[in-house]
Order: structure tokens, then C-alpha cells, then sequence
């Protein structure tokens, strides 16, 4: 079943249970979630780490045995906005880590669970549901259909450029935010960091920048991304300084362009302004 649709990638690295966050990262064709977020929802303790920390010291040598082959170290992003290696466990393997961890919150958390597990295998069966279920929280935080429209396709342009660069050899997250920045500096004249604090979104915030940006910044992030991937397709750069001449390069076809929409309109397309004017913002992935 997993390997129908393989190159679609869940945006989201949060999920939410009763109003709080839970990280989780998709790895191995399935959902792996923080447990020291997990035990923070169930417990409420005011240091999860901690608590997760003496349960683990708590257990006898065949429950750490146990233990060890359904936690997992995987890097996931942190408070300091950084991804940092925590402790994570799939499905099966929180199902068997509550049993450790006593709270009335485990029944109705195991039923979400296997919610949030179903419906991510029927997107994957169904592309279209995932969309669907985007389109519904941008709707429900009061982003306008026709901007959500450009958004949603923004996402799937991005995932095929990011394939793209995974076929060019590039894997580690730090090489696609350079490889993202030069874009961006090539169409905006800054980088994504520099065009949050343009936009005054708090640089360790989690706020998206995509998500405060209005059509015509969307439409030339969008246009930047995909020629960069035609070029690259075209090219097929072997090393990692020739991907990073295609990203500049295809990221000066929209700036530009840019530079010629501002001359007609005779306003600056880049705005410090964010699209809601608040801070009640998604926090997807870039």
C-alpha cells in the first residue's frame, strides 16, 4: 500500500491533541512521534523530559530491552527552531510506551491515534484527501480560497523540486535551505531568514513565511522553484555548487520579472505586511 504513491510527503510536522502539540517526522513509510511531547499531553508535567527520563530508569532490564527496539533517536525540530535527535516512537510503539505512563488521557489519546494514522495512509491511497484536508485549515484560519488555490500549488511545485534535488543527490536538510536561500535571493534579493525579518515574524518562530506572503509573492516564489526544477531536469548538475548555480539561476527568471511587475505597478511587489495581519498563522513545513 505505502509504495502507490511514494513521492507524496506529509507537509505537517504537527499534530495536535487536545490543543497541544505533538512533533512527529514521516519516516520509513510511517508517522514517528516525539515522546517527550507525548508524555507532556498526558501528563501535563511541567518537565517532560524529566519525567520521561525516570520512567525509562524505572523500567527492569527487559522492559529497556523492549524499549530500545521500539524508541528511535531521529532528529526532529526543536524550540530553538533547530532539528535536535529526541526520543520517537511509531504507532505501535506509543500504544506499548502508555502503558508505562498511567493518565486518564490514554484511552481517548489511543483513539486519536489511530485516527491520525488512518487518514494519513488513506492520503496516501488518495493524494486528493491530503489537499483536501490542507484546504479545510487554511479555510478554518481565514486565508482567502483563491490564495489557497496558489498555496496548495506551491506545495505540490515545491515537493517536485525537492525531489528533483533528491535525484541530484541532496539530502541533508541544511543543503536544501542553501540551495531554498539562493532561490529566494535571486528573485526577492533576500533570503527566506532575511524575509521573515523583513516581514517581522520572529526568526526562532515557527510562523511560515509562505504563509504570510500575498498572490503576487506566492506566484514568483512558485515561478522561481519551478524553473529552477526545469533547469535541473534539463542540466542534471552533479555536485553541489552546480545545483546551487541552477537554483541562482532559476531564481533570477522571477526576479526579473519582478523588477518589471514593479516597474508597471509602480509599487514594490515585496511587502513587510503579513497576509492575516496576525499572529494566528499554520505552521507547515517549507
Amino acid at each position: 500500500m505505502s509504495n502507490t504513491n511514494h513521492n507524496i510527503e506529509p507537509q505537517n510536522e504537527l499534530a495536535v491533541f487536545q490543543n497541544k502539540n505533538i512533533r512527529r517526522i514521516w519516516n520509513e513509510e510511517e508517522w514517528f512521534y516525539s515522546v517527550v511531547d507525548i508524555v507532556e499531553v498526558l501528563t501535563d508535567s511541567s518537565n517532560p523530559r524529566d519525567y520521561w527520563y525516570r520512567v525509562k530508569k524505572r523500567l527492569d532490564e527487559v522492559e529497556k530491552t523492549e524499549l530500545s527496539t521500539i524508541c528511535r533517536q531521529l532528529k526532529i525540530v526543536a524550540s530553538d527552531g533547530k532539528k535536535r535527535s529526541t526520543d520517537c516512537a511509531n504507532s505501535e510503539g506509543v500504544f506499548r510506551i502508555l502503558q508505562s505512563i498511567p493518565s486518564p488521557k490514554a484511552e481517548p489519546f489511543k483513539r486519536w491515534l489511530a485516527q491520525v494514522g488512518k487518514e494519513r495512509l488513506d492520503e496516501i491511497e488518495n493524494p486528493e484527501l491530503a489537499q483536501e484536508r490542507m484546504k479545510a485549515l487554511y479555510e478554518q484560519k481565514g486565508y482567502p480560497k483563491d490564495w489557497i488555490d496558489k498555496r496548495l500549488r506551491g506545495i505540490a511545485i515545491r515537493q517536485n523540486l525537492t525531489d528533483e534535488w533528491k535525484e541530484r543527490g541532496i539530502k541533508e536538510h541544511r543543503d536544501f535551505a542553501i540551495l531554498t536561500a539562493e532561490i529566494s535571493k535571486a528573485t526577492f534579493g533576500m533570503t527566506p531568514s532575511e524575509y521573515k525579518a523583513f516581514k517581522n515574524l520572529p526568526a526562532k518562530s515557527k510562523a511560515n513565511l509562505r504563509d504570510n506572503m500575498d498572490d503576487l509573492e506566492l506566484i514568483f516564489t512558485m515561478l522561481g522553484e519551478r524553473v529552477t526544477t526545469e533547469i535541473s531536469k534539463e542540466e542534471k548538475p552533479e555536485t553541489f555548487t552546480d545545483n546551487k548555480k541552477v537554483a541562482r539561476r532559476g531564481g533570477k527568471v522571477p526576479g526579473n520579472a519582478l523588477k518589471e511587475t514593479e516597474k508597471e505597478l509602480g509599487r514594490s511587489v515585496t511587502s513587510d505586511k503579513n497576509l492575516l495581519g496576525n499572529d494566528d498563522r499554520l505552521k507547515l513545513d517549507e
